[in-house]
């Protein structure tokens, strides 16, 4: 196979990302305060957006928040104190940036592997590997 077979070959096993940056849009968090906990209703359907497990999500905003957390049986996310809608947010962007967004080119078509008890951020788009959470 010469060079331009080659590069023609690739180009054919490339996979169309072209505009694809506008079909990630996480939900704004619909928080709200019960007792003294915080409730995050739509929980489940951010993790759905970010496409990874929901204890995972959950052990990372607890993290960034510095508080405890659970899931309920509704699927609706509690933690504990009082927490506004925009700190909730950052939290979930800081997620998605660190687990979910492609470090070289930007897309969420990513892959959580764990390789020799390290977590590895791949992405389908642009087969490009990074460490997850950096």
């Amino acid at each position: 196979m010469d060079y331009e077979e080659g590069l023609d070959r690739a180009l054919e096993e490339t996979p169309d990302v072209a505009g694809s940056e506008s079909r990630f849009s996480l939900p704004e968090p619909d928080v709200r305060q019960e007792g003294n906990a915080t409730v995050y209703e739509n929980f489940q359907s951010t993790v759905e957006t970010l496409g990874r497990e929901d204890t995972h999500v959950m052990k990372y905003l607890q993290n960034e928040v510095g508080t405890s957390a659970a899931i309920d049986e509704r699927g609706r996310l509690r933690l504990t104190g009082e927490f506004r809608t925009d700190r909730v947010h950052e939290a979930v962007e800081g997620y998605a940036d660190a687990y979910v967004l492609c470090s070289e080119c930007g897309l969420p078509d990513t892959r959580l592997e764990t390789e020799s008890g390290a977590e590895i951020l791949r992405c389908e788009a642009c087969g490009a590997r990074s460490a997850a959470g950096d």
